[in-house]
Parts: structure tokens; C-alpha cells; sequence
């Protein structure tokens, strides 16, 4: 297994999907072992300088005015951790918190920080160990860092609180002395660089945005499905339309679902009919998914620039032995990011819903109503409609942008913040009635594809009815829908790698 290696090289969302997935250790390079070192012997010649510097022999936040003895400063660092470590709600799942880890090593490891090596290199081995910290999803309002959260992760390396280890949680300093490590005694700055920070609020986008890119292929195949089960036209997807507009977006998704319609029987047997349009739902696919596959696009550009940042403060410039406070730590980019995904995961399930509506209306669809025979003794998809649509309007809710808000903090101090951890924390729960609506339009397009036999969908499109059909089969009259629904959800999960190759690059 080849290591991802903590460099001055840009850290790419691949790098970012394998340690996500423990597919990959880490390692830390000699430049960015050079870049540490040479940063903490820069803070070290400031402090024995006798200079006053923020969060490193002062208090914080509104008691910075409050000057630390150097007898102090270790037990300062620790107190700080201790005092911050507040967060509350479940744990973040263990793929996040390998993300955060990533995410903190990196930060450190470009030498603004002050740490010392050995705390990185600690970091990397609990990492590449599988040793995670465990960490309260909720506390953080997105500025100066994600503090609570980021302080669960701190104090698990000073032997407080819990790891997952292996997927078991243990006490923090029983999971350390299992992998040969001590509890590390925090150093000046140590704790304030390992506090401030975007991590938690980055790795939380990431993982949306990954599972949002999953989940936009899973809709584009259902979306393409729906077209013929519903006997609908390839014409709007024709790319003279698509080229007479600028999107890139709609230009690709156009050509994607040209592709996955190639060669459909059904679709050969209606050339001639007297449909004149299609409903928006199928016809503005192209239109609606391309703006979306356009706004992930962006966003993962913003999310990898944070990857590579230095978010903590202060920082400090060894060529000049400077250090400087700013900002860094202000997640706003992330929350707005994080606000655009929400966006276009919402709309993602919000035309998926639309097209499962199609399906079941008889006088659209021209299929059975409810896609059962036997309508009246049997209500079909009736029901597992109404689920969509609440899914749907759930995600209406929980788009609206998380970055609008602001409350002060630290006595007014801390006067604006970014709310960008609940704005990348709640992508979780859309990402997740998305799927289950795009699982049901599957059911949905399925049921309508076998109503249409002896005739054929395209190929690749056949290859997908038959994986659904090994998991569900043909609802020929009511039963207990609930599992279906659920084996299909699994089915297109980014772990189920759903499908096997789609014949398109998307990404």
C-alpha cells in the first residue's frame, strides 16, 4: 500500500478519499520535517526573547491582556485544551475523523505552527494506526476554529477522553500504551495550534461533498432510467441545444444521458408518436444537473484550497522570527461552500422526487397507476411517493444557508462567526434522504422498464435493471415495501461503488 505522503506538494481530494477510507498510511516528508523544526526553534528564540506574544505567554480571547510566567506556559497550553473540550451531540464518524487528523497533520506540517516534530509525528502514527480520537459533532460555531471539537481531539493526545481503536472505543490512555505511545505533555502554543483550526468544519465538507459526488451519478443513472420507463424523448438532450449555452456542466450531463440511452428499444419504438414535450423533470435534466455538477465542481476547488491552508493563529514566519495575528482560523469559505453543496443535493433529490411523481401519474407516464397492477386492492408505489416528497421537503429545509447566521461569542471578542460546522455537519442528513429518494426512483423506473417488456432499455441501462432485479423483484402486488427501498439505498451507497463502470467520465 503506497503511502500518501505530508509534503509541500498540494494534497489532492484522492489523497483526501484514501485516508478518508483507511485505504492509505501517511508520511511525513524531510521538507515539511525541516519546515516543523525550523518553526519551533523560531518560537523557541522568540520566547527566550522575553517578547509577548498572543496564545503562547498570554491568556486568550478576551483575557490576551493576561501575561503567563514561563513556568507556566506548558500548563497553560493544557488548561486551554481542557477548558475547551465542551463539545456535545454523537461522535463524528470515524471517516471524519481521519479527515480531521489529515487535514491538522498537513496544517502543522507547512511550518507556521510552532509545534514541535514530535507532536506531528505522534499524530501520524495514531492516524496510520486507526487510532481516533473520539470527537462530539456538536460545539463548534466555525470561528476561531472549530475550538470544542478540535480540543476532543487534543485531549485524547494528552491521554483525556476516548479513541476509537479498530472500531472499538477505549479510554485515551488505555488506546495509547496498545500502540506503544505515551500521552504527550503539551508544549508552548501546542494547544492553541492544535484548537485553532477549520478541520473539523473541512473534513465534514469533504466528506459531503464525496458523497454528493456518489450520489449525483446514482441520480444522472435513475434520471436516464425514468426517460424510458416514462417512454420519454432523447431530443433535449441533442447537443446542438446544449451547445448553444455555456454551461460545461450541461453540456457534459447532455452527453451522459445521450450515452446511457444509446441504443434503446423503447425509445426506437416511439419515434413517431405525438408527445410534442416531456415534462421539466425529464426534458431540464441537463439543464438542472449540469448547474449542480458545476457547483460541486467549484466547491471541491474551495474545499482542497482549505485542505492546504494554515488555519490556526497565531502564526509565526521563522525567516524573520515574526508572529503574526490574523484570521486564518474564520471558516466562512468552508460555510459557504458547505451552503452551495447543500443547494445542490437538495435539487439533486428534488428532481428525482419529481420524476417518481411522473411515474406513478397514469395520464403522464402512460403505465399502470402507482406502478402496481391491480390498483385499488393494491397501492403500489403510492406511499413510498409520499416518503420522497417528505425527504424532499426535509432538504428544503435544511438547505437554507447556515452561513447567514452569526451569534458573538467570547464577550464580544469573537463579534462574527461562520457557522460552518452545522453548515457541512447537516450535508450528512441530505446526503442521506437524497439517496433514499434516488433509490426509490430506481424501484420507480425499474417497475415502469418491466412494465414496457418485450421491449429493452440500452444496454448499460439493462445492466442496471438486472442489478436491481438480483436485490428486488417485479412488485406485482403489495408487500412490505420498507426493505426494498432500504437494499437499493445500499445498493448506491459510495461503499456499494454503484454502479461498477459507468461507460462516462463525470468528474
Amino acid at each position: 500500500m503506497s503511502s500518501i505522503e505530508i509534503s509541500t506538494d498540494r494534497l489532492e481530494l484522492d489523497s483526501l478519499a484514501k485516508v478518508r477510507a483507511a485505504a492509505a498510511p501517511i508520511r511525513i516528508t524531510d521538507d515539511s520535517r525541516e519546515l516543523i523544526t525550523r518553526c519551533h526553534n523560531a518560537l523557541t528564540a522568540i520566547l527566550e526573547s522575553g517578547q509577548t506574544v498572543y496564545g503562547i505567554n498570554t491568556g486568550f480571547g478576551l483575557l490576551a491582556t493576561k501575561r503567563i510566567s514561563p513556568e507556566d506556559l506548558d500548563q497553560l497550553q493544557t488548561n486551554l485544551v481542557l477548558s475547551h473540550a465542551v463539545g456535545t451531540g454523537p461522535a463524528l464518524a470515524d471517516r471524519v475523523v481521519r479527515l480531521v487528523l489529515l487535514l491538522k497533520i498537513r496544517s502543522l506540517a507547512q511550518g507556521h505552527s510552532g509545534v514541535r516534530l514530535e507532536l506531528v509525528e505522534m499524530m501520524t502514527q495514531l492516524l496510520n494506526a486507526d487510532a481516533l480520537p473520539v470527537i462530539p459533532s456538536k460545539g463548534s460555531v466555525g470561528a476561531s476554529g472549530d475550538l470544542a471539537p478540535l480540543a476532543h481531539m487534543a485531549a485524547a493526545l494528552i491521554g483525556v477522553g476516548q479513541f476509537r481503536l479498530k472500531g472499538k472505543t477505549m479510554p485515551a490512555g488505555q488506546a495509547l500504551e496498545k500502540i506503544g505511545l505515551q500521552p504527550i505533555r503539551l508544549g508552548p502554543k501546542e494547544g492553541l495550534a492544535l484548537l485553532n483550526g477549520t478541520q473539523v468544519s473541512t473534513a465534514l465538507a469533504i466528506d459531503g461533498l464525496l458523497r454528493i459526488r456518489h450520489v449525483f451519478q446514482s441520480a444522472l443513472i435513475a434520471g436516464a432510467m425514468s426517460v424510458d420507463a416514462a417512454m420519454g424523448s432523447d431530443t433535449p438532450f441533442d447537443a446542438r441545444i446544449h451547445f448553444s449555452r455555456a454551461h460545461s456542466g450541461q453540456q457534459q450531463c447532455a452527453a451522459i444521458f445521450r450515452t446511457l440511452l444509446s441504443d434503446s428499444q423503447i425509445r426506437e419504438s416511439h419515434l413517431d408518436c405525438n408527445r410534442v414535450q416531456d415534462p421539466y423533470s425529464l426534458r431540464c435534466q441537463p439543464q438542472v444537473m449540469g448547474a449542480c455538477h458545476d457547483q460541486i465542481q467549484f466547491v471541491g476547488e474551495v474545499l482542497l484550497d482549505e485542505a492546504n491552508s494554515v488555519t490556526d493563529n497565531p502564526l509565526i514566519f521563522p525567516e524573520t522570527e515574526e508572529v503574526l495575528s490574523g484570521g486564518n482560523f474564520h471558516a466562512e469559505p468552508v460555510a459557504l461552500a458547505a451552503d452551495n453543496l447543500a443547494l445542490a443535493v437538495a435539487e439533486i433529490g428534488a428532481l428525482s422526487e419529481r420524476r417518481i411523481a411522473l411515474l406513478i401519474d397514469e395520464h403522464l407516464s402512460e403505465l399502470p397507476p402507482f406502478l402496481v397492477e391491480q390498483g385499488g386492492l393494491n397501492s403500489g408505489f403510492m406511499i413510498a411517493h409520499v416518503t420522497a416528497a417528505a425527504l424532499a421537503s426535509e432538504n428544503k429545509s435544511l438547505a437554507h444557508p447556515a452561513s447567514v447566521d452569526s451569534l458573538p461569542t467570547s464577550a464580544n471578542q469573537e463579534d462574527h462567526v461562520s457557522m460552518a460546522t452545522f453548515a457541512a455537519r447537516r450535508l450528512g442528513d441530505m446526503v442521506d434522504n437524497t439517496e433514499t429518494i434516488v433509490a426509490i426512483e430506481l424501484l420507480a423506473a425499474a417497475q415502469g422498464i418491466d412494465f414496457r417488456r418485450p421491449l429493452k432499455t440500452s444496454p448499460f441501462l439493462e445492466s442496471i435493471h438486472t442489478e436491481i432485479r438480483k436485490r428486488v423483484e417485479h412488485y406485482d402486488k403489495d408487500r412490505f415495501f420498507a426493505p426494498d427501498i432500504e437494499t437499493i439505498k445500499q445498493l448506491i451507497t459510495e461503499e456499494a461503488d454503484f454502479p461498477p463502470s459507468i461507460p462516462v467520465t463525470i468528474w
